[in-house]
């Protein structure tokens, strides 16, 4: 709240005099109970405890008794709240925080007062399971739900019920009878006006049917109704939906949730709430109430709104964002890049100073009122309240506050223009063939005529002719976008059919056909990757979840941190514990999002292509971690935390993953219980499960386990004792090649530590090089002979002169050299380690440098073959003549004539 300084002789007053000049009720409440400013203790806040214990001691069990307490109660609170906030001893957050108790104080209270005389007449429903006692679930929702009730709310309040039946006693009811009964006392308990006001108005349209419905409602009944009737805006009232009473609260919430948060991102929201936004203001302008400050521009609504239409839109995919209050909403944007830092500070800051200001117009008469008052010596009081020293000081600022509400909340909902778009008429076919081609060829479309075809075949197919009309509108929007997005690119035919062959992946799923629409930006983006890559948009076209990666700049460009991405990924895994289907669908989806980001960076030329591989490579250990910590509780489970740990070998190991590449994975462990051999080979068989099944959202890895000792034949999971033995002595060279490319990875990080030292103990034995050269020589004939080329084009990889014959020159200078030079054993790669050994005088600089050189070459060519789809890396000989030549001379120079 801002603050200014006030006059001297207010600083004098107490909290309680004060209270009685700014606010009419407080001198009201005074005048006819002067003990009341004696008992407000106003150095304290009013904590729940302490409403507890007076209505312990004031209601002692008939209505008219507990009536008067809840009353009298609302008396003390009130007082105090005011006293404490006006005097500036409060927080907003207490503020709110008060009444909120007050609420559940007086609910709970009251429930139970008005059930134990209603059980004594009807008996209690009982579970037709196991025979407990059903409870009424009162559901908190709209400003009690969020926990930010204001001072002179009604409280918005749903009735639900676990399960029909009939209740057990003298006179027995129907379930649905016992807790309409029990819903109505509630209700006259909170709202009846008695001579001592009443404790809250209650508002019960949010039920399912609004004030036509029963007053209460079966939880299966709810799902019902959720399936069958639900509307877009009770998604929206049901985000600050809380369960107040009951004891079966997430059983009720597994039928809430999936209502208001969607699997996917839910893009229809902006719509939806910014349908529902112009009927609000509609009718703000019919009742001439713009000075509403909730209601009208830049009001307390529109920046809930903010908050509602980002957790709709995102809360079924990030379970951080379904929290209630709005202030702790907001932040949420913030860390998520939704939103910039400075709006969401903006934004809390006018939600601070309208709601500080709705107190203090609420204050002066208890009235729920959100409208600026009429008179001078009303607007008087109600700026001194807010510390300004007059009241057109108290205009300008709230002017300013809702000037930022309304811009911030105009660039997040403002409709895409609804004029028909340039591009339209060739779409719905309305021009004559001739010049719809000659509007195409003006576009720089090279085929004109096949373009024309394609959007007629479109547009005639069932697919088409058999969308629900919603989606069909928005198809028909979204189309000449397309056109015009593809027309800008250096291939527009080639870009435009990749283009429709997603729309058409799409046109059932209205959700990403509204993404589009909404953010044309994420279309001219999602143009450039698919007009980049042909692979890059059939992995996008697999996976059309990924177009919401496209919004925002900031977090698609920006450099991966993994850190908080295993954070993101662990609080997303525990909110999905205990189903594992869904656990699966979240790794898969993380692994896709970031790797999304990291395609839009390496198209954009922002990656070189070793740090596109660190990246990959750290973000496969990241997914491998969260599985083994998924996976782990066996039941039973011997031991707490396993002992066990992952080794990447191959491309994972020596940090070189490409997109597709699989995961050359061992598991050790280096437990001596008597069950460990089994449980760790049944975690290793679930881990290898959660990697490849193929889920509804794809796979997460192919692995592959054949380099564990053995092969395939040995054990899945090798003890460390016995991994260190066949490796010291009877592993064959290859596989000591493989180990210089290896590294832990997942797990056991002291079991990682032995891990290492053994690979260099063993990199580092003595070896006889003649026979080693030979070894090298004779496995590199055989890779070779089982990658036949029978095409004039040289394979990057495979044919002499490629990339593995720099690998292996590499493993020979590791293996043969690392006992005199530790320095080769570190994993720093092999560009790193052909430069190490010029160094140490194990090559030739410009020897070791033509070769460097070489093998980065080759690596951006077979990175740029995969993006364009090519089933194999091969190219022109001559294209890559002198890059060959440098590796042969590397290959003669070290190991000898081929």
């Amino acid at each position: 709240m801002e603050t200014h300084n006030a006059p001297a002789r207010l600083r004098a007053d107490t909290p309680i005099a004060r209270a009685a000049r700014l606010s009419r009720y407080a001198k009201r409440l005074l005048e006819a109970e002067p003990a009341l400013g004696l008992d407000a203790r106003t150095e304290q806040p009013f904590i729940r405890d302490e409403m507890s214990a007076f209505l312990q001691a004031h209601a002692s069990g008939d209505n008219d008794s507990l009536h008067r307490a809840l009353r009298s109660l609302r008396k003390r609170v009130m007082l105090r709240v005011i006293a404490r906030d006006l005097a500036g001893l409060a927080t907003l957050d207490e503020v709110t925080s008060t009444l909120t108790a007050l609420a559940e104080t007086a609910i709970a209270h009251a429930l139970a007062s008005v059930e134990e005389r209603l059980a004594a007449r009807h008996g209690r429903p009982l579970a037709a399971v196991d025979g407990r006692a059903l409870k009424l679930h009162v559901v908190g929702m709209g400003k009690l739900g969020g926990a930010e009730l204001n001072v002179s709310s009604d409280v918005d309040l749903v009735f639900i019920y676990p399960e029909d039946g009939d209740t057990q006693g003298p006179r027995p009811i129907s379930n649905h009878e016992y807790f309409t009964a029990l819903g109505r006392g509630l209700i006259a308990a909170l709202s009846e006006t008695t001579a001592d006001g009443c404790v809250f108005r209650v508002d019960m349209r949010l039920r399912p049917y609004g004030d036509g419905g029963p007053l209460v409602t079966s939880f299966d009944a709810l799902e019902n109704y959720f399936i069958t009737q639900g509307r877009e805006w009770e998604r929206y009232a049901w985000i600050k939906a809380r369960v107040l009473t009951g004891d079966q609260e997430a059983e009720l919430m597994e039928r809430v949730l999936p209502f208001v948060y969607r699997r996917h991102m839910d893009y229809h929201a902006i719509a939806a709430l910014r349908d529902l936004h112009r009927q609000i203001r509609q009718e703000v302008e019919r009742r001439d109430i713009a000075d509403n400050i909730k209601l009208g521009p830049g009001g307390i609504r529109e920046i809930e709104f903010i908050a509602q239409v980002f957790q709709l839109i995102r809360g079924g995919r990030e379970p951080g964002l379904r929290t209630q209050p709005t202030l702790a909403v907001l932040p949420q944007l913030a860390a998520r890049n939704l939103l910039p830092e400075a709006a969401v500070q903006e934004l809390a800051e006018a939600y601070g100073f309208l709601r500080n200001l709705e107190h203090r117009l609420q204050y002066l008469d208890d009235l729920q009122t959100h409208v600026l008052p009429a008179s001078d010596a009303d607007r008087l009081l109600v700026a001194e309240a807010m510390g300004f020293s007059d009241y057109p000081a108290l205009a300008a600022a709230l002017e300013r506050h809702r000037g930022n509400v309304t811009r911030h909340f105009e660039a997040i909902f403002a409709a895409a223009p609804e004029a028909e778009h340039a591009l339209a008429h060739l779409w719905q076919g309305a021009l004559d063939a001739e010049r719809s081609l000659a509007v195409l060829a003006e576009l720089g479309f090279r085929d004109p005529g096949a373009i024309g075809e394609r959007l007629k075949s479109m547009r005639s197919a069932s697919r088409y002719r058999e969308m629900p009309a919603p989606s069909q509108a928005l198809f028909d929007r979204v189309v000449p976008v397309a056109v015009e997005a593809a027309a800008a690119e250096k291939d527009p035919d080639v870009t435009l059919q990749r283009l429709f062959g997603l729309l058409e992946s799409v046109s059932r799923r209205g959700a990403y056909l509204a993404l589009l629409k909404e953010y044309p930006q994420a279309l001219s983006r999602l143009a450039g990757m698919m007009s980049a890559s042909p692979w890059v948009a059939q992995y996008l076209t697999a996976r059309p979840i990924l177009l919401d990666e496209l919004l925002d700049a900031r977090t698609l460009y920006a450099p991966p941190h993994w850190p908080s991405a295993t954070r993101e990924l662990r609080g997303q895994m525990d909110a999905a514990a205990g189903d594992t289907e869904k656990q699966m669908d979240v790794l898969r989806h993380f692994k896709h999002a970031h790797t999304m980001r990291l395609i839009a960076q390496d198209l954009a030329g922002l990656l070189p292509i070793e740090t596109l591989s660190d990246h990959l490579s750290d973000l496969a250990c990241v997914v491998l971690e969260e599985v083994l910590r998924a996976t782990w509780p066996l039941r039973p489970a011997h031991r707490k935390d396993p002992r066990f740990a992952v080794v990447g070998y191959g491309k994972l190991g020596g940090k070189e993953l490409g997109y597709a590449s699989d995961l050359d994975i061992v598991f050790l462990h280096d437990d001596a219980a008597p069950e460990a051999a089994e449980n760790y080979g049944r975690f290793a068989l679930r881990i290898n499960r959660w990697l490849t099944s193929i889920t509804p959202a794809g796979v997460l890895y192919e692995t592959d386990l054949r380099l564990r000792p053995d092969g395939a034949g040995g054990l899945m999971v090798s003890p460390l004792a016995s991994y260190r033995e066949y490796q010291m002595e009877k592993a064959w060279v290859w596989e000591h090649q493989a180990l210089t490319r290896a590294r832990f990875v997942a797990g056991d990080r002291e079991i990682g530590a032995t891990f290492e030292a053994l690979r260099i103990e063993v990199l580092r034995k003595e070896r006889d090089l003649e026979a080693l050269r030979r070894a090298i020589a004779e496995m590199r004939g055989k890779l070779r002979d089982a990658h036949p080329n029978r095409t004039q084009l040289f394979d990057l990889k495979h044919d002499p002169g490629g990339l593995v014959d720099v690998e292996f020159v590499v493993q020979y200078l590791v293996l043969g050299h690392a006992r005199a030079h530790a320095e080769l054993t570190g994993n720093i790669g092999n560009l790193a380690l052909l430069k190490l050994a010029a160094r140490l005088g194990l090559l030739a600089g410009s020897r070791a440098q033509a070769a460097h050189d070489a093998y980065r070459r080759l690596r951006h060519l077979q990175h740029a073959l995969r993006l364009a789809g090519e089933q194999y890396a091969r190219i022109e000989p001559r294209e890559v003549a002198q890059e060959i030549r440098a590796v042969r001379e590397l290959w003669k120079t070290v190991i000898g004539d081929e």
